[in-house]
């Protein structure tokens, strides 16, 4: 995965008073950390974080953050938003090397839903899991994680196991869970139980 660049300041003094300093010039603190290095403090613009926030994938990602000619090779691990705006105030990022290891949130792409009976007969997705937290190699995440509804049925789970990952790849949870379901609508829920009534009376 291509890594993105960005563009950054390097600004001198930590804490609140420093920070609200930067973010009345309108800029947004951040810091880069991690690898057993001294942290950056850094300032940026914050329509570069938000063209970044935009794009599908932002937390797999790979961003090489260059503070003042000096390039660093990073992950974005967390962003803080004006409870009111919610644009951003204050932006973390974690060095990496190819050999990291990381722990990343991918979202699930589901595909082949008008291959799923179940979805055809008015059954509703029920998405258990929108994002699966994964462990692999900085330069092994994946995008997404494709999740194949063909032949799924009203009553039938899809799970873990179901979708393919990369190799080196591995969920965070040890066991095989539930991402998503096909769960029948009320009015075939009320149907089926009509009819199971009916065939009871029989």
């Amino acid at each position: 995965m291509k890594a993105t660049t960005l563009t950054a300041t390097k600004r001198e003094r930590a804490g609140k008073g420093a920070a609200r300093a930067v973010r009345n010039q309108g800029l947004v603190p951040g810091v880069i950390y991690g690898d057993k290095q001294p942290p950056v403090l850094f300032s940026i613009d914050p329509r570069q974080l938000l063209a970044q926030m935009a794009r599908p994938g932002f937390w797999t990602h790979q961003f090489e953050i260059d503070v003042d000619g000096q390039t660093t090779l990073t992950m974005c691990q967390d962003i803080q938003v004006h409870p009111v705006t919610d644009r951003p105030i204050h932006v973390d990022f974690l060095r990496i090397t190819a050999d990291s290891t990381v722990e990343v949130d991918v979202p699930v792409k589901f595909v082949n839903e008008d291959r799923a009976p179940g979805l055809k007969r008015g059954g509703v997705l029920n998405v258990v899991r929108h994002e699966v937290v994964l462990v692999c190699k900085a330069d092994a995440i994946p995008e997404s994680l494709v999740a194949d509804l063909t032949g799924l049925d009203v009553g039938d789970s899809l799970h873990i196991s179901a979708i393919k990952l990369p190799e080196g790849v591995k969920p965070t949870i040890d066991r095989d869970f539930t991402v998503a379901t096909i769960v029948a609508p009320s009015g075939l829920k009320a149907e089926e139980a009509a009819a199971a009534d009916a065939e009871a009376k029989a």
